[in-house]
Parts: C-alpha cells; sequence; structure tokens
C-alpha cells in the first residue's frame, strides 16, 4: 500500500510515519532524507544533488522523482511506501501518479494530520535540547528537572534559533499554502482522510491506522 502522509511542521508526522512503518511492513519515503544520503555516499545521482544543494538551490523535480522512483523498484518497497511529506506541489503529485502507474502502482490514501496553530506554536517554542547530549524536553510534556540543566548529564539547555514563534508561523502559512492545493487534487480521487492531531502518540496512531484503513 502506497500511503501520503501530510502534517504542518511539529505535527508529528516524523514520529507517526515510524509507527505506521512498523504497523504496514513498508518504508517510509523521506526525499529530503534520501538526497543527503545519495549526495553523502557519492552516487552520480548524488553529484547532481549536490551541484544544486551545494549552491543553495532547488533539486529539479525530475531528479527527485527519479530518487524516489529509484527507492521504490528495491526489494522491501515493491509492496508499498509512506511518503513523508512528498510531493509537495501538484506538479509533483501528477509526475508521481503516472511514474507510479508504470510500476502497477497507485496512491492508495492521503492522511492529513490537523492540529490547530495554537498548539504547534507551544509545541515547538517549549522545546529545549542538551548543549552537550542533544536530549531534547519540553517545558510542558516532557519537563527537565532543572529549568536551564539537563537531568542526563548536566549539560545546558537552549532553544534551538528556529523553535520561536514567528518561524512556526512562517513555515505553518508555507504549509498552507503549498497543502491545501494538493489535498484538494487527492481529494478529487477520493482519496482524502483528515486526522485530528491532538493526543497522545497513542491516540493519534490509531486514528491514522483507522483512516489508512478506511474505517
Amino acid at each position: 500500500m502506497d500511503v501520503v502522509l501530510f502534517g504542518p511542521p511539529g505535527a508529528g508526522k516524523g514520529t507517526q510515519a515510524k509507527r505506521l512503518v512498523d504497523k504496514l511492513g513498508v518504508p517510509q519515503i523521506s526525499t529530503g532524507d534520501m538526497m543527503r544520503a545519495e549526495k553523502a555516499s557519492g552516487t552520480p545521482l548524488g553529484k547532481r544533488f549536490d551541484e544544486y544543494m551545494s549552491a543553495g538551490k532547488l533539486v529539479p523535480d525530475e531528479l527527485v522523482l527519479e530518487l524516489v522512483e529509484q527507492r521504490l523498484k528495491q526489494p522491501d518497497a515493491r509492496e508499498g511506501a509512506i511518503f513523508d511529506g512528498y510531493p509537495r506541489t501538484v506538479p509533483q503529485a501528477e509526475a508521481l501518479d503516472r511514474m507510479l502507474e508504470r510500476l502497477g502502482r497507485r496512491i492508495a490514501r492521503v492522511v492529513a494530520i490537523e492540529v490547530p496553530l495554537p498548539e504547534l506554536i507551544e509545541r515547538t517554542v517549549g522545546r529545549r535540547s542538551c548543549e552537550a547530549c542533544g536530549h531534547i524536553y519540553h517545558l510542558r510534556y516532557s519537563p527537565p528537572p532543572s529549568p536551564d540543566r539537563c537531568g542526563n548529564c548536566g549539560g545546558r539547555l537552549v532553544q534551538r534559533k528556529d523553535d520561536t514563534e514567528g518561524v512556526v508561523r512562517t513555515r505553518y502559512e508555507e504549509y498552507r499554502a503549498k497543502t491545501e492545493p494538493l489535498l484538494g487534487y487527492y481529494g478529487k480521487k477520493g482519496l482524502v482522510r483528515t486526522v485530528d492531531g491532538i493526543g497522545s502518540l497513542d491516540e493519534v496512531g490509531e486514528r491514522i491506522e483507522a483512516a489508512v484503513s478506511g474505517e
């Protein structure tokens, strides 16, 4: 089964995608991670990615699609995949559909995790990470024993530069602008299911699994 999982930054999309991997027995497809890995491996395709990424340019859609097709032909992905944050535009979705058709496959379900902006801001702004060991806390959901010190190693806790309300708002608006047309595209095919992203990991995960299974 091929599934597309959408969600704004901070919605827990990556975590839920990993849960689906275990549930469905198919791999997670994250194009950003794959491009970085391909670039690091020094393959011919990776070198082409490097030309664009090193110059701060967007990688052309056709190269990304070539990488996705290459990944889908690997043994563990032949029965399906979970597309995490890809496609990002309607032209990408159209190209993906054509490619999947060539492989005798199709997108079976599109799941959109909905989380209100105020909640996304609270989740993000409350994060703190240890400078020394990298452990992540949240001032509300998993508070450290000390406001400014790591409970694991005693290192100093800091807030990442992009964990600010302004950055969250900008990324949310970008997500909405790019994703709404995509949901319209897939909605016409009857593939979209929306789930409430508020709740525990298990609660949200169960909603996503029900949406994927069509319940």
